[in-house]
């Protein structure tokens, strides 16, 4: 088996340092949120954030011991350490990668701190100096119930109406770029498992995204999640559907496992289609981009691989002219870092925010400044992610963590 572990490989003096420790801590938000703090003997900490989820805190744990005594400024070579020592049980995809990319958000940052230089500029410099985002907002299904809808075509209209109101308070905010959820569970009536729309579902959602592309006026861009629920017959349906409005994007129609499928669902439509969330390190791209399979290539930096495969995957996708609009249900922690992420990527787009609805989701950080201002984040130039932990506001919230992981002992 290869070998990546080189603890005690020649470095200046100033630049010998070893990783003592790492810890996690699980936050709940509107998510549970995965947040890493790896510790070095220099006395300087870096935080990052896994995807959501159980069982993440468990294997990072687990990867502390692959780690003690590493220097972690090799921060690609530990990714790649991290792999292959877990690459018997699932460590090529899945919750392994997933733990993994959390740790590499850490490092990244510790790498920043250490060295006087924010992340974007050890990822390779700067294309922007701030990031626009696209708000993930909910409405609809909440909102029929309690206006008295009784059928598809009653809850559809009142899923219209929510999203109209939704859509006019994300531009009373700033936002430019919003998205809302397409799916319903109406969709499963009279079928609960077979992903098929009938032609009234069709309809229906043909009405949110027209009411929705009308109250926006060109004022914002407006994408559709349909959480991969239809089979390839309604996917082409659908899509076709939509294509007279001028979306953002249509995303996540298919189920993912099947790339050929989503070929074919792109080659039956011109609405633009997004997917990338559910596949883990580069090679699950790979297809998805060669065979133009997708308009607009959305992986998560949290499950994916990191800031580093997430950046090889812009990189192949700029090959081929397709835009890069990472997913992102992150606290601040592992927002920070994949701003930094969009800001080294000359293709980026947007960055997803999925937490308007958390009113202390921000109070997470340690700062004055706003972190979201007008749908957008300014790039900090701050080493590291520029940010650092209120552990007051961590600690109220959090549901798990390991005893070194709060402690304030960050630089």
């Amino acid at each position: 088996m290869r070998d990546f572990s080189m603890p005690g490989v020649h470095r200046a003096p100033e630049r010998d340092v070893s990783i003592t420790g790492v810890d996690t801590a699980v936050i709940r938000g509107n998510f549970d949120w995965n947040l890493v703090r790896v510790h070095t003997d220099a006395g300087i900490s870096g935080l990052g954030e896994a995807y959501r989820g159980g069982g993440v805190d468990g294997i990072v744990g687990y990867l502390e011991d692959v780690l003690v005594g590493e220097n972690p400024l090799d921060v690609e070579r530990l990714f790649r350490h991290m792999v292959q020592e877990t690459s018997g049980h699932g460590g090529t995809t899945g919750k392994v990668v997933t733990a993994a990319s959390g740790v590499e958000f850490a490092l990244w940052d510790l790498a920043g701190k250490l060295l006087g230089l924010p992340t974007y500029q050890l990822l390779g410099g700067k294309y922007r100096d701030e990031v626009r985002l696209y708000v993930d907002l909910h409405a609809g299904e909440s909102y029929a119930v309690a206006h008295g809808a009784t059928d598809y075509a009653d809850d559809a209209a009142y899923q219209a109406e929510a999203y109209v109101e939704r859509a006019t308070e994300a531009l009373d905010l700033g936002y430019d770029a919003m998205k809302f959820d397409l799916d319903a569970p109406a969709d499963n009536d009279p079928e609960p498992t077979n992903g098929r729309l009938t032609p009234t579902h069709v309809a229906a959602k043909e009405e949110v995204v027209a009411g929705v592309v009308d109250a926006v006026d060109g004022r914002a861009e407006v994408a559709f999640d349909c959480h991969w629920d239809y089979e390839l017959g309604s996917g082409k349906r659908l899509a076709t559907a939509l294509e007279p409005y001028p979306i953002m994007w249509l995303e996540d129609v298919l189920p993912p496992e099947n790339t050929d499928a989503q070929r074919e669902l792109a080659r039956s439509t011109s609405t633009p289609l997004a997917t990338g969330e559910n596949r883990f390190r580069v090679h699950e791209f790979t297809q998805l981009l060669d065979d133009y399979a997708v308009d607009v290539v959305t992986p998560d930096p949290a499950t994916v691989g990191g800031l580093a495969e997430a950046k090889a995957i812009a990189n192949r996708a700029e090959e081929r002219y397709l835009a890069f609009a990472p997913h992102n249900v992150c606290s601040p922690v592992g927002t920070a870092a994949m701003v930094h992420l969009c800001a080294a990527v000359p293709n980026a787009s947007y960055l997803e925010y999925h937490a308007l609805d958390v009113d202390w989701w921000a109070d997470l950080l340690d700062t004055d400044a706003p972190f979201v201002e007008g749908g957008r984040i300014a790039v900090s130039e701050a080493p590291g992610h520029g940010i650092e932990l209120d552990e007051s506001v961590a600690r109220d919230h959090a549901v798990a963590h390991t005893d070194g992981f709060f402690g304030g002992d960050d630089a």
